[in-house]
């Protein structure tokens, strides 16, 4: 039987994990990323708009030695099916790539912090 061997993911420009989980973990080319809330890794504080998720998940996946394209899955989670439009905007500024990643975007009643939105995705190396 195989050992399969995995990494934890550090990055210094996203917001710091707790002491429960990895910002990422690397397993057989695969980059699993933590759920990301739109805190400003330099200040702790949320960041208007719905991009700054995305770009603490983007600076974890680039210390993993991925990015953006590629990614093949992406779980959204929102407190409010309100915010829909909005995420959806911001999400396809991000993912303008010719096979978009896989997604699901889902209403919890609750998110960590009062978050309006959490996203966690997938990626390969």
């Amino acid at each position: 039987m195989s050992t399969i061997t995995k990494s934890a993911v550090l990055s210094k420009e996203a917001p710091a994990p707790s002491p429960l989980m990895s910002q990422g973990v690397i397993c057989n080319g695969m980059v699993y990323c933590s759920g990301s809330l739109g805190i400003d890794p330099k200040t702790n504080e949320f960041v208007e708009g719905d991009t700054q998720a995305l770009r603490n998940l983007e600076n974890v996946l680039r210390a993993a030695g991925s990015d953006l394209s590629r990614v093949v899955k992406v779980n959204i989670f929102l407190s409010s099916m309100n915010h829909y439009t909005k995420m959806n905007e911001a999400y396809g500024k991000i993912f303008h790539h010719d096979v978009k990643p896989c997604r699901t975007c889902v209403p919890v009643p609750e998110l960590p912090l009062g978050a309006e939105l959490e996203i966690e995705l997938t990626a390969h190396l």
